[in-house]
């Protein structure tokens, strides 16, 4: 009894579904608001560096004549900022009933993180004291166009797969750095710069028709920024010059949006 009443509902909402046309259609443009979450799969925030510091003195005028040596280890997106919110705009222009090319702006935010970075070793106490660093939000606004091919055909649950290039523009970052056994404290360092960059996407999703001109999409793909242009004005005279400049992020994004087609 269970299972023919779910089958009912079943063919009732294919039925509904069915009634509907709206995606793409040769000549007509489509309008879509979307937000979602974009999660870090790969991309070192920082990489990896070994620097001898001759004095910490100038760090803190208590440890004038004592050395260190600075073992900064890669550290990833994935550790230091987790999730970002993303949301945007796009719209799009239909090819056919198939196919359609689209421009997108985005916006994608992640909070601040705080993360232990490496360790400074100090000789005169044969011991290795963590170093932690606190990053700057992340934020950063993309425009790029792309090319989605829908499967089945119109007025049915439609699957699709897209494809997109452009630029993201990040905003500058900063980071404090703190070794809080040595008293010493970085703050506000300059670390990456406001940087255009590359990036690409692939996406998979599906699209709900909801009524003849709005329907209702579920995606989820990968998407790559190319490296930011590191700032060492503040980092360079410890012999880290050299962390900063692979920042690269290569993420998940998932997302839902509310289409208009008219």
């Amino acid at each position: 009894m269970k299972g023919t009443a779910f089958a009912l509902v079943l063919a009732g909402l294919t039925a509904a579904t069915s009634a509907h046309a709206s995606g793409p259609e040769a000549g007509k443009l489509s309008f879509s608001v979307f937000g979602g979450t974009d999660i870090p799969t790969s991309g070192d925030v920082h990489g990896g560096a070994t620097a001898p510091v001759p004095d910490l003195g100038p760090l803190n005028p208590d440890l004038a004549g004592v050395s260190a040596e600075l073992r900064i280890q890669p550290r990833s997106h994935d550790r230091i900022y987790d999730r970002a919110d993303s949301y945007g705009l796009e719209l799009g222009y239909g090819l056919s009933d198939r196919s359609e090319v689209f421009g997108q702006i985005r916006h994608t935010r992640a909070s601040q993180g705080n993360v232990q970075v490496g360790g400074a070793f100090v000789p005169a106490l044969d011991t290795e004291l963590p170093v932690y660093g606190n990053f700057s939000t992340y934020k950063s606004y993309s425009a790029e166009l792309g090319y989605r091919h829908y499967f089945l055909q119109p007025g049915s649950i439609r699957p699709f797969v897209a494809g997109r290039l452009g630029a993201t523009r990040t905003d500058a970052i900063k980071a404090s750095f703190d070794i809080p056994a040595a008293a010493i404290s970085i703050p506000n360092a300059r670390f990456t710069e406001q940087s255009w960059s590359a990036s690409a996407g692939v996406d998979v999703g599906v699209l709900f028709p909801v009524s003849d001109n709005f329907s209702i999409t579920a995606q989820a793909g990968l998407r790559y920024i190319a490296k930011l242009d590191g700032d060492d004005r503040d980092i360079g005279g410890l012999g880290l010059s050299s962390i900063n400049d692979d920042a690269k992020r290569l993420s998940v994004p998932v997302s839902i949006s509310a289409r208009w087609d008219f």
